[in-house]
């Protein structure tokens, strides 16, 4: 079996593996598509906290389920599968306190301790697959685990009618945020990326207030201010354009020994609310459902998928900023260009 493998910092490798084997409480799936985002970047260089290797990457993930445990209720062989990969002890005082994305031994399949999707088969805990109706697009819904981070986003966020948004990053969570805000109350969304490229996503997805720099837009304070880039330069700026009284929200994953400079005086005076988002959090289901709602419009966010084989090019293709959504498709025989 295929299988993209992270053997060390900075060293990528395609081998062969045996099928994984699976626990009574787990289910085998084959691979459909695997999103690609920033987090598969800090793990790749070593920026993610508490990463072992080797490890398969990948955990934006859908499927096909060949084979469950015989635990397992409520799945079966040609089920149509979203899978969350977050995975928790359920014994420290986080889980215990209903705060298990705050989890001591907090697991992401793909990026902690435990083998991700880019491989042709992989196994997951069943209670984390989530069964999608035969009717929504395997390959799009990919889109599903983003968008629950996206909701737990949410769920900290102080959503009132008639709020006006300010968003760094117009890559697919910024998108996704973008997308959610004005049924949280948005009357207005104003997106900032130094990528003109990545701009041109956001006025096709219908947000015309899509600018290189904040600096350029009509308004010059935002009642929320989500950071989507983890890129120090954009949180530092964006906590300088929150309102007093506001919310700034780091939502993107920084390198983990960043630091960032503000005001201490100016968030006193201001009683500006700075807060952050871990993964998902009782919000996978939630994502599931909005998916097949059509809270998102997946289309254009999507322009790439690639090969196992090709997974070192997806990857810089990444890095370069080329692209929209990229996915790795790992039982595909060929890279496919959806939008140039």
């Amino acid at each position: 079996m295929r299988t993209v493998v992270f053997e060390a910092v900075g060293k990528l490798a395609l081998v062969e593996r045996p099928e994984p084997e699976i626990g009574p409480k787990d289910v085998l799936v084959k691979a459909a598509a695997v999103g690609m985002c920033g987090t598969d970047i800090h793990v790749f260089d070593g920026e993610f906290e508490g990463t072992i290797y080797p490890l398969v990457p990948g955990h934006e993930a859908t499927g096909e389920v060949v084979k469950v445990g015989e635990a397992v209720k409520g799945l079966a062989p040609g089920d149509h599968v979203a899978v969350n990969p977050s995975t928790t002890c359920g014994e420290c005082e986080y889980c215990l306190n209903g705060q298990a994305n705050l989890c001591s031994a907090w697991n992401g399949l793909g990026v902690v301790a435990s083998d991700g999707a880019c491989q042709e088969l992989f196994a997951a805990p069943a209670t984390n697959a989530y069964k999608l109706k035969p009717e929504t697009d395997l390959f799009q819904a990919a889109l599903i685990e983003p968008l629950g981070c996206a909701i737990r986003g949410y769920d900290l966020l102080p959503r009132r009618m008639g709020q006006h948004y300010l968003i760094y990053g117009s890559g697919t969570m910024g998108l996704i945020m973008a997308q959610l805000a004005p049924r949280a109350g948005a009357v207005s969304v104003t997106i900032v990326d130094t990528n003109p490229e990545r701009l041109k996503t956001a006025r096709e997805l219908g947000f015309d207030l899509a600018f290189e720099s904040a600096d350029d837009a009509p308004a010059t304070g935002w009642d929320i201010v989500i950071d989507c880039t983890g890129t120090i330069a954009a949180i530092e700026d964006g906590l300088k354009r929150v309102k007093a009284g506001g919310t700034f929200q780091n939502f993107g994953v920084a390198p983990a020994e960043a630091f960032a400079d503000y005001s201490p005086f100016r968030i006193y005076r201001g009683e500006v609310t700075i807060n952050g988002s871990m993964a998902v959090h009782n919000s996978f289901g939630r994502a599931v459902d909005m998916f097949e709602a059509g809270a998102l419009n997946p289309g254009p966010m999507i322009s790439n998928s690639f090969t196992l084989e090709d997974y070192s090019k997806a990857l810089d293709m990444f890095r370069s900023g080329q692209g929209r959504k990229l996915q790795i498709r790992p039982n595909d025989t060929e890279s496919k260009v959806f939008v140039s």
